[in-house]
């Protein structure tokens, strides 16, 4: 075994002794770069503290570099390794320091918690998280209608509530843009109250849109029911066979 699988198994395969170990450093270098930026936020430390931080920061950026690199040294695919839902995560670590002078996006480390799933191991919800990941394939085609249906909705509900309203409230309904903020918050039904119709027209017709937004919101709950109950099915059958 040459030097490079070596080090593939210690660092994609927790199931070892330093495979663990090299999960769990990560995972409590995770948890306590997250701690040190939360006490970062504080208004009153002192400036050894801060100092004291940002020299953990510049620690933690480091080892969250080489870890990246490594894994795109190790993977048999880089470039799917790179473009992966972890491989995203592994990038957004440590890619807010490095534009740090810019902008602060340090909080965007906090989704690399989604990694500890890597090491708990935990056959319930690997199989869960497999679950959804089945289901997402069967309902692809379903979700991208529904997404393009959504889409039309708020279209429409923004036209009908500008013509509805564009007069009586110029300031708030001044276009079919800005009127797809009360689009959006009316067929999610959320409904902030921040804008709203004042005109009987407006009223009727935003009527019609909560009766329809309650549809868009119900109808996805029952698609993703309906794939995750095919999904145990067919997680049922692999296991079966594979008895």
């Amino acid at each position: 075994m040459g030097a490079k699988e070596k080090l593939r198994l210690v660092i994609e395969d927790n199931t070892s002794l330093n495979g663990k170990v090299f999960d769990y450093f990560i995972q409590t270098l995770i948890l306590l770069s997250l701690i040190g930026f939360t006490f970062e936020t504080f208004p009153d430390i002192s400036k050894f503290t801060i100092e004291a931080l940002e020299t953990f920061e510049l620690v933690c950026v480091i080892i969250f570099t080489v870890e990246y690199l490594l894994r795109v040294f190790v993977s048999k695919n880089p470039l799917k390794y790179i473009f992966s839902f972890y491989g995203i995560i592994d990038l957004l670590a440590i890619f807010p320091f490095y534009i740090g002078s810019i902008y602060d996006l340090r909080a965007l480390r906090a989704f690399r918690v989604f990694r500890i799933f890597r090491a708990l191991k935990l056959i319930r919800y690997n199989k869960a998280l497999n679950r959804f990941h089945i289901a997402a394939k069967i309902l692809k085609e379903e979700m991208v209608l529904f997404l393009i249906m959504t889409c039309i909705f708020i279209f429409i509900a923004s036209a009908g509530i500008y013509f509805f309203e564009n007069e009586a409230q110029p300031d708030v309904f001044s276009s079919v843009i800005h009127s797809g903020w009360w689009a959006i918050v009316t067929l999610t039904t959320v409904g902030y109250g921040d804008v709203y119709p004042i005109t009987i027209g407006g009223k009727i017709f935003t009527t019609f849109i909560v009766l329809i937004g309650v549809g868009v919101v119900t109808i996805p709950a029952g698609i993703i029911a309906s794939a995750l109950s095919k999904a145990r099915e067919i997680q049922k059958n692999n296991n079966e066979k594979n008895i």
